[in-house]
């Protein structure tokens, strides 16, 4: 069964319930310590419960680290983009481990950003180090992915097309809430991965809703297999793993497409965000945003976050 574990005021707790739960034993500052102290972790199951402090939850997983991204990985999300999920390869991009924000915390637009996009992903939590050219199999996953955590793939739309690039528009302070829990797996909890449930709200409304089983392209195990091909993971590293279908940007019909693809870039892209101006689904000031996974039956439950929405203003 697994282990949950949230963060608040730095300190590390086993969460038992909703409010109860016992402090781990540790001077861990970094999600990559705690993970290391198994004995302490293992002492706080067995512990007597408490009531949990009453002070915001912080990211259970902490900066410095690597963040890792698989773009374009649910059929659902590449159909709503205008592509094709038969060939649509495999393909990861990277976000600074500055974005990472509690799971309670504002998500901030800055001040020259116009169209701010949401997208609920399933975080991998690096356990035992990957280096290039670590081989992975079925039976080894779980050693190298030692818990599970809720990201919201936060994105500014009108940085991110534009310039055909995701680095700047998926980095800024607050463009990745994290948590509220660190779910560590045990035997068998692997098992349930495929049957969960990603959804997200926005004031209410659902946006996003889908299983991992019936609609992610490259489960974890090809995609920790083409990242060890290049890229070095150490413990307390976050791989994101890709969002549904349901976010605001949407590709445009293919007519308009192929039109929009004759013009000049900047008359192109002009025509695009006056186009988008009109869609309401585009992340407002005040807009709660509230993200959920879990299993149908709750045999894994990454918990839920709720985020607002704040618009900053120049001084």
């Amino acid at each position: 069964m697994s282990i949950d574990i949230i963060r608040t005021g730095d300190r590390w707790y086993v969460q038992k319930s909703e409010t109860t739960g016992t402090l781990v034993d540790t001077d861990a500052a970094t999600t990559a310590e705690l993970l290391g102290a198994h004995d302490a972790i293992a002492a706080a199951v067995a512990g007597a419960d408490a009531a949990l402090p009453g002070t915001p939850l912080q990211s259970p997983v902490t900066a410095p680290c690597r963040v890792v991204a698989q773009m374009t990985n649910f059929v659902s999300h590449i159909t709503d983009s205008g592509m094709n999920p038969d060939v649509v390869p495999m393909t990861f991009f990277r976000k600074t481990s500055h974005s990472i924000s509690g799971p309670v915390d504002d998500i901030v637009k800055p001040d020259h950003v116009r169209f701010l996009d949401y997208e609920v992903e399933v975080g991998l939590v690096i356990g035992e180090p990957v280096p290039v050219g670590t081989t992975i199999t079925q039976a080894t996953i779980a050693s190298h992915v030692a818990a599970l955590v809720i990201t919201n793939d936060v994105s500014a739309r009108d940085l991110q097309l534009p310039k055909t690039q995701f680095f700047e528009a998926k980095s800024y302070p607050t463009f990745t809430p994290t948590g509220p829990r660190l779910v560590v797996l045990e035997a068998g909890d692997w098992n349930h991965f495929e049957q969960l449930r990603l959804t997200l709200s926005v004031n209410g409304e659902t946006r996003q809703d889908a299983v991992v089983g019936k609609d992610m392209l490259y489960k974890p195990l090809e995609a920790l297999r083409g990242l060890a091909r290049f890229q070095p993971l150490s413990t307390g590293d976050l791989v994101l793993t890709g969002t549904p279908g349901g976010t605001a940007l949407v590709a445009p019909p293919k007519p308009i497409e192929i039109i929009g693809a004759l013009l000049p870039p900047a008359v192109k892209w002009k025509a695009f965000f006056k186009a988008q101006a009109k869609n309401p689904k585009y992340l407002a000031d005040g807009d709660v945003v509230e993200v959920a996974v879990r299993t149908d039956d709750g045999a894994l439950d990454l918990g839920r976050q709720r985020s607002t929405v704040r618009h900053s203003r120049k001084p």
